[in-house]
């Protein structure tokens, strides 16, 4: 369960990666670097944290037994996918739309670091 788990996180984390780089070219292209704040909470929420989630499930596997780690994966997920266009929508002068979406994509982020604080509490407290 906990290799399976892994590769979820291991396969989002690649497809942040590619639409962060494809961002970043179109910034680059079009100099159009407004949304680039955007673009970082994608490669870091996305790329870097699914990573890190897929090792850290992948070493410590009794982190991914039970029903939480699966809430956690869909949590953290929408969290990206929520936070990264609502912050875009922010800095491109658009807060009345963004605003409530980066704040949502926020606190699913939240609570789904606060799920991952607990799975990794309960599957290291004992050998």
């Amino acid at each position: 369960m906990a290799i399976q788990l892994s590769n979820r996180y291991f396969r989002a984390a690649v497809v942040y990666a590619l639409i962060g780089m494809l961002w970043g070219l179109f910034m680059g292209v079009t100099k159009a670097y407004d949304t680039h704040p955007a673009h970082a909470h994608l490669l870091l929420l996305g790329w870097v944290s699914m990573t890190i989630y897929g090792v850290v499930f992948r070493l410590v596997p009794k982190a991914a037994e039970g029903i939480l780690p699966q809430v956690h994966f869909w949590l953290v997920n929408a969290g990206v996918v929520i936070m990264a266009p609502g912050v875009a929508l922010i800095h491109t002068g658009q807060p009345t739309a963004g605003d409530p979406l980066a704040a949502v994509g926020s606190i699913l982020t939240i609570a789904g670091m606060v799920l991952f604080a607990l799975q990794v509490w309960r599957g290291t407290d004992k050998p």
